[in-house]
């Protein structure tokens, strides 16, 4: 038997086997080890596979080995440029280690993080990259414990057995609150959520800590998901505050909330950045394309899809002992700073 199916309209292995009158397994040799099989004979199937166009299945021959030849990326926010990039790393260092990467995104909802890992699973892929929602370690331990190797991607591994790469998010925090503080803001708002999202947390906590070092005023206003209509929604809330109420630095979760805000500020005629500063996280291509160009704090998103595809190799290659070598990789944000805090003289300090 072959674990061959048909899948689309054309030849099977069994149907070339009968056309030249020989086993399936001297169909096997033929387009694996033609050394094995006699001279006529190997003429005989080679000329019923061109007769018929078959091609051979890569996928059942791959599972027949207990191998899927591709692994699953599973990422929070797929429309997101930075996710975008992250998979370009990933893809980059697959193909040059001939393995195909399969991409979903899990929009941020536990629910569909947990049908995709069960997908994937059942898949049979041969590892797993994962930037988690939040509360899905004991199924990835599962999956882990059953022999698919996991890296955690955009989230520093807390649990024994995982390896990760992230970026110091609390440091990317921090940097984001000191700058405003510096553009001479006293009164900053973190805009970010939910607070599921380990990557939020942190930077929350970092701006809150330059805050408070700084004695500055420190406001949250959360946000569903770290997308552009929730921005959108944030910015129209702070352009309907007092002047006096008002904060006049925002620091945003992601880019992408931070470009809304930025336009929501604009058309309600607030200045940005005399009026309110305004800063983003990720340095997606966009930020500097802005009317305002929005100030960021990068990530080097493409380097750490590649570092995290080539721990993700070194766990398969090492099968059952990758759990005793998992490896934590930790990249340092950077400041981009751009017009959007470019404030006045007599507004900064």
């Amino acid at each position: 038997m072959t674990s061959e199916t048909r899948t689309v309209k054309g030849p099977l292995l069994r149907d070339v086997a009968v056309r030249a009158g020989v086993a399936t397994g001297t169909v096997s040799n033929v387009l694996h080890n033609p050394d094995k099989v006699a001279p006529d004979t190997l003429a005989r199937v080679q000329a019923a596979i061109a007769e018929m166009g078959y091609v051979p299945n890569a996928a059942a021959r791959q599972l027949s080995r207990g191998r899927s030849g591709s692994v699953g990326l599973l990422v929070l926010d797929a429309r997101n440029p930075f996710f975008n990039d992250l998979a370009a790393g990933v893809e980059d260092a697959a193909g040059q280690m001939d393995i195909a990467v399969l991409l979903a995104t899990s929009s941020e909802r536990a629910d569909r993080e947990r049908m995709y890992l069960d997908r994937f699973e059942q898949s049979r892929v041969d590892g797993l990259l994962v930037t988690p929602v939040g509360g899905s370690v004991k199924q990835l331990r599962a999956i882990r414990d059953r022999g698919t190797p996991i890296v955690l991607l955009d989230r520093l591994a807390t649990t024994p057995g995982f390896s990760s790469v992230a970026v110091d998010d609390v440091e990317g925090g921090r940097l984001a609150g000191q700058h405003l503080i510096d553009a001479g803001c006293r009164s900053i708002a973190f805009v970010g959520g939910p607070m599921t999202l380990e990557q939020v947390r942190n930077r929350l906590a970092g701006a809150g800590r330059a805050a408070e070092a700084a004695g500055v005023a420190f406001m949250h206003l959360a946000t569903a998901r770290m997308a552009a209509d929730e921005g959108r929604r944030v910015g129209q809330e702070i352009a309907a505050m007092p002047p006096a109420d008002r904060p006049d630095g925002v620091f945003a979760a992601n880019d992408l909330v931070a470009l809304a805000i930025l336009q929501a500020l604009l058309l309600a005629g607030i200045r940005v950045p005399d009026d309110v500063a305004v800063i983003g996280y990720d340095d997606i291509d966009f930020a500097a394309l802005a009317g305002v160009p929005l100030s960021s704090i990068r990530q080097p998103s493409y380097q750490m899809g590649r570092r995290a595809m080539e721990l993700l190799a070194e766990a398969m290659q090492a099968g059952d002992d990758s759990q005793s070598a998992s490896r934590q990789v930790v990249f340092m944000p950077e400041l981009a700073a751009r017009a959007s805090t470019a404030r006045s003289a007599s507004r900064a300090r």
